[in-house]
């Protein structure tokens, strides 16, 4: 039996999913192809009636230019790498979304890099980013390890770096340890003074630089001072640092927590294994004010770290670097705001 009419119905739609050409367009509007090219590229020289015949037929067609192939042909490939570890979680998932908003806005073209977490995936992770040209790679907090950096750099990308420091690169940070002092300071001034951080041994830049401001506030205060940590820095790790805190008789009156999920861990053991009170028995304070914080069942107090102020300085940061590639490192820190809620009302 022939398979012919199979064969050709194949071919009818490899046919229908091809983009359309300039060659096409040239055609339909009946002009040469180096003339559609022209129409196409800002400041290129070609006739207002040519012009108009080129674009009637592009919108006929339905073509769009091929801006890849003119990136490859420019050594430029518009591509700018968000690179994080588990981008799905928390406040790194909307900052990767306030980034992508911005990067489409200045016409780049936003690519996702998950390092994951073996040697494997980050050594694929950085063959994408090398191998592609990235324009400049923006590397959120935690993720990935120093070599990462040094692979870029020698390859002449920019790097921006939010959560971090990176030697030579360009960074964006939160002001961790303001908020964390100011967290010890209302905590003990409204009468506590047993207070708590609730962290993760994951000892990324971010978390340590919580932890160790908000301990120190705390110690020089004159507070008694409890620790719990989890394996990671998510709503498990907060159930475990949950554990850690409230299994003995004598337990913290006031717990601030490295960041939003490990909060509302925290928060749901207290109240559903120990049968706390909160605030009344443990007060807490979050940091990030994911959209969740203000959740019926959590109104969580937290210090708020707005995304697309922090994805607005990173891609200012970036165009500045790309404008002129010998400045000085650029740094800007921002000041988390103190989001009032039921879990703590200073």
């Amino acid at each position: 039996m022939s398979d012919g009419p199979v064969n050709d119905d194949k071919a009818q739609k490899k046919e229908r999913m091809r983009f359309v050409s300039a060659e096409q367009v040239a055609q339909l509007a009946g002009v040469s192809r180096s003339a559609v090219s022209r129409t196409f590229t800002p400041g290129a020289s070609v006739a207002p009636a040519t012009r108009e015949k080129v674009l009637r037929a592009a919108q006929e067609l339905g073509y769009h230019v091929n801006d890849l192939a003119r990136g490859v042909l420019a050594n430029q490939s518009r591509l700018v790498g968000i690179v994080a570890t588990k981008p799905e979680i928390g406040f790194r998932a909307h900052l990767a979304a306030a980034l992508s908003k911005f990067l489409i806005q200045r016409g780049s073209i936003p690519i996702l890099i998950n390092t994951g977490q073996t040697e494997d995936e980050l050594l694929a992770a950085q063959k994408m980013l090398i191998g592609h040209r990235a324009e400049a790679i923006i590397i959120l907090s935690g993720s990935p390890p120093a070599r990462f950096f040094e692979l870029a750099q020698r390859n002449g990308q920019p790097l921006i770096v939010i959560g971090r420091s990176e030697p030579d690169a360009d960074h964006v940070r939160a002001g961790n340890s303001e908020a964390s002092r100011k967290a010890a300071t209302v905590f003990f001034e409204t009468g506590r003074r047993r207070l708590a951080v609730a962290g993760s041994n994951t000892g990324t830049p971010s978390i340590i630089e919580r932890e160790s401001a908000f301990l120190s506030t705390a110690e020089r205060l004159g507070a008694e001072v409890f620790v719990g940590r989890g394996a990671d820095s998510d709503y498990e790790s907060g159930i475990t640092a949950g554990r850690a805190l409230f299994s003995n008789s004598v337990r913290p009156d006031a717990v601030y927590c490295a960041n939003d999920q490990i909060a509302f861990g925290l928060m749901d053991y207290a109240r559903q294994e120990v049968k706390l009170r909160i605030p009344e028995d443990v007060a807490i304070i979050g940091f990030d004010d994911v959209p969740e914080a203000a959740w019926l069942s959590y109104q969580l107090t937290t210090f708020r770290q707005d995304p697309l102020v922090m994805a607005m300085r990173a891609v200012e940061l970036m165009e500045r670097r790309l404008a002129n590639p010998d400045l000085q490192p650029g740094y800007e820190r921002v000041i988390p705001e103190l989001i009032i809620r039921q879990s703590f009302r200073p």
